[in-house]
């Protein structure tokens, strides 16, 4: 396997409430829901980076696409990180998220690894980092 991760799909509950958290709460770019015309096809696709993209599915037709029972959401089994150029901007993008609809799990702090870090998860309790490491510099 070459290692081409191109799309993160996240279950969610409710699309429109998601796509709503991405799109208007945290200012990620869509053209909006998409699929509708088609039983269990309703997907919201945001560009993230080159040849990277986000999708908000509904859960339940993820599930049935891949042929899983349905479930009660549980814990966060991953997180996604956001890596940010400045500690101002880890606390910047946190209030972003608390005021879009986020639940703030950790205010950013100081970490271990040298770094300024936090979490949040969104409303179907998808976990994210946002980071500030000296270390690894963002291209603006």
């Amino acid at each position: 396997m070459k290692p081409r991760i191109s799309l993160l799909t996240l279950g969610v509950d409710d699309l429109e409430r998601s796509l709503r958290f991405y799109r208007d709460g945290l200012g990620l770019v869509t053209q909006g829901k998409i699929g509708t015309e088609f039983e269990d096809g309703a997907v919201a696709f945001f560009d993230l980076q080159a040849q990277l993209k986000l999708a908000l599915y509904p859960r339940k037709s993820l599930l049935k696409e891949a042929g899983l029972p349905l479930t009660a959401r549980g814990a966060p089994g991953l997180s996604i990180a956001h890596n940010v150029s400045s500690k101002s901007e880890v606390d910047a993008v946190m209030l972003q998220a608390a005021n879009a609809g986020a639940a703030i799990i950790k205010p950013a702090q100081d970490t271990f690894w040298g770094g300024y870090a936090g979490y949040f998860q969104d409303p179907d309790g998808h976990l994210w980092e946002v980071a500030w490491n000296p270390q690894w510099p963002v291209p603006e």
